[in-house]
């Protein structure tokens, strides 16, 4: 039982198949019956079968897991959305607070700035697109626009309580939940999809770190060079296509490592720099084919006529 729970697949299908009996039991026990216990509650088992769907498809687990893994950055793009609203709220209160509730327009009893609260539910009406522009419409600087009779502004003269900010103010807003916002959504998604479904047997800005990483283990003083001795259990623990990989018989790697021809020290010890220029090139099978010394000399002569500026000590290097 221990080895079978441990899979979180087959603990949700212990719970889906208890569920089902039970739903089974119970309504062959209690048929007809009206019970405080519902029996469309063990009904739920039956559908969260086609949850046993996600462990098919490849392609349908990344989707989740995506899902799952966007909600670690989520809360920040929430926290934005929640000060953007507090500052739009707070504006609101300020600006069209005064005009009076009236049935037949858009300021009434259940859409106006009176209060924090209503403010909000004002603007998270127009950031779904709700005919916000009838809101700013009745919002700007107008007769209709009547002022409320508790403000401290009695609109002796008529003009009413409106102001053509909220042209700027609703505009503004939209364009903000619109296209920002949802992009920031869009974004965070995204960058988590290609995270996940990104070829890793392409040499990138991971494999550097991983070289970094293993090799500061040897390397503990920062010196910026390990004994040649090293090298070979140094690139067998990196991964394919910069390391050789655990899997790689040792034999085997040694004779990779005579091929790629590393500069070797007096005290026997190689640099950081040479090891993983040997291995980049390597793995990119960069000027490889042929005799070693005619490849680096065309090599050299490609370097120095992209990097004009790069030192021979650094090319002898």
């Amino acid at each position: 039982f221990k080895n079978y729970f441990g899979d979180p697949w087959n603990a949700f299908d212990f719970v889906i198949v208890l569920g089902s009996f039970l739903d089974i039991l119970y309504s062959e026990l209690n048929p007809g019956s009206d019970n405080m216990i519902s029996v469309s509650f063990f009904r739920l088992f039956r559908v969260m079968r086609l949850v046993k769907l996600l462990s098919k498809g490849e392609g349908i687990r990344t989707l989740l897991w995506t899902f799952i893994k966007s909600f670690q950055a989520l809360p920040w793009v929430a926290l934005l959305i929640a000060l953007i609203f507090f500052i739009y709220g707070v504006v609101g209160m300020q600006v069209f607070g005064k005009i009076a509730l009236q049935e037949g327009t858009e300021i009434h009893r259940n859409n106006n700035f009176q209060t924090f609260p209503q403010a909000l539910l004002v603007l998270f009406r127009s950031a779904t697109g709700e005919a916000w522009q009838e809101i700013m419409l009745d919002c700007v600087n107008k007769p209709q626009a009547q002022c409320d009779p508790k403000s401290d502004d009695k609109d002796l003269d008529g003009h009413g309580c409106g102001t053509d900010v909220a042209y700027f103010y609703f505009i503004s807003f939209f364009v903000v939940c619109s296209f920002l916002i949802l992009n920031l959504f869009v974004a965070v998604i995204m960058d988590n999809f290609d995270y996940l479904t990104r070829d890793w047997s392409i040499l990138g800005p991971h494999h550097l770190d991983e070289f970094v990483r293993l090799w500061s283990e040897y390397d503990p003083d920062a010196k910026g060079r390990i004994k040649h001795v090293d090298v070979v259990t140094l690139l067998r623990k990196i991964s394919p296509p910069l390391g050789f990989g655990k899997l790689c018989p040792h034999r085997v790697a040694c004779k990779r490592l005579v091929a790629m021809n590393m500069p070797l020290k007096a005290d026997g010890t190689v640099e950081f720099r040479a090891t993983l220029f040997a291995v980049i090139r390597t793995s990119l099978k960069i000027k490889m084919d042929g005799p070693i010394d005619q490849c680096n000399i065309e090599l050299r002569a490609i370097m120095r006529k992209i990097w004009k500026r790069t030192p021979e000590k650094l090319l002898d290097s």
